[in-house]
């Protein structure tokens, strides 16, 4: 039985979601480790809502530390099937300014020490990623932005660097005249492993400052972000109690079935011990 239809992974500065009712908290243990904190389970304006703050409460584990298979798995063997992943930006645009939203629609990926797969170990999955997020997930997070009247953009490029340490200015350069619109240090590998799960997924970024490719702007600092972001955690959060109520309860995008034709390890060659580690993700295609 589901016990959590949709999640939100909260990232700097949003580690609890106000306005869940009838919350507890669990602690579990995944075959990938332990998720980045307990899983809070509740209802959220009348959904089955997970949520889980990506850092850890206290912001305790840096962009490379975050377990990411862990949290995905841990939501997956919840019955999630919707993820939210909230996550703070640098804006590489200048009509991007701080406290706008971005509804982002594409990425680069600029990560190198990450594990970014639940496969290997005998068994080989080539998903489709040309469009890393759930098109009517990201619809929707729009929708409600504009409906609690958030300077909200729809769609844009986010790089995803390694961190911890922000962009040099020649990277930053680099970054605009690729055409990205955003950068930041989570979104990958969640999304890849999202997609993986068959979960539908989506980014409401958070735009904090503007990395240091702007002359007129000092460059980034810690002090920066913060002080920005005190400012978008509420909004934030507004645009989560509009949108989570609003989610389609019969998923009809792609995501439901990102696996049916992505394996290609012959089904009788995966290892015993691989199914069973793999079960709450392969298992409907290995019976």
């Amino acid at each position: 039985m589901s016990e959590a239809r949709v999640a939100v992974i909260g990232g700097s500065g949003l580690y609890n979601m106000k306005g869940m009712e009838g919350v507890r908290e669990v602690h579990v243990d995944t075959p990938f480790g332990r998720p980045s904190d307990a899983i809070i389970l509740g209802k959220l304006e009348g959904v089955s809502t997970a949520f889980l703050p990506r850092h850890g409460r206290g912001h305790h584990l840096m962009p490379t530390e975050v377990p990411s298979r862990a949290n995905i798995y841990a939501l997956k063997t919840f019955g999630v099937e919707q993820v939210i992943s909230v996550s703070a930006v640098g804006s590489l645009r200048e009509e991007m300014r701080p406290g706008d939203l971005v509804v982002v629609d594409q990425l680069i990926d600029r990560t190198r020490l990450r594990p970014s797969t639940f496969f290997g170990d005998g068994i080989v999955a080539h998903v489709s990623f040309a469009d890393p997020f759930c098109p009517i997930l990201r619809g929707r997070l729009v929708q409600a932005a504009r409906e609690v009247g958030a300077d909200v953009h729809d769609g844009g490029t986010c790089v995803a660097m390694e961190g911890p340490a922000f962009s040099t200015r020649a990277e930053s350069h680099l970054y605009r005249s690729w055409g990205a619109h955003v950068i930041g240090m989570t979104a990958l590998p969640e999304a890849k492993l999202a997609r993986e799960a068959e979960m539908c997924y989506a980014t409401l970024a958070c735009v904090t400052d503007y990395d240091c490719w702007r002359e007129a702007t000092e460059a980034v600092t810690v002090d920066v972000v913060l002080e920005v972001l005190r400012k978008n955690v509420a909004l934030s959060q507004d645009v989560l109690r509009r949108a989570v109520p609003n989610l389609p309860e019969k998923r009809e995008c792609a995501c439901p079935t990102a696996l049916q034709n992505a394996i290609v390890t012959a089904r009788d060659s995966v290892p015993e011990v691989t199914r069973r580690r793999l079960a709450p993700i392969i298992g409907k295609y290995l019976t």
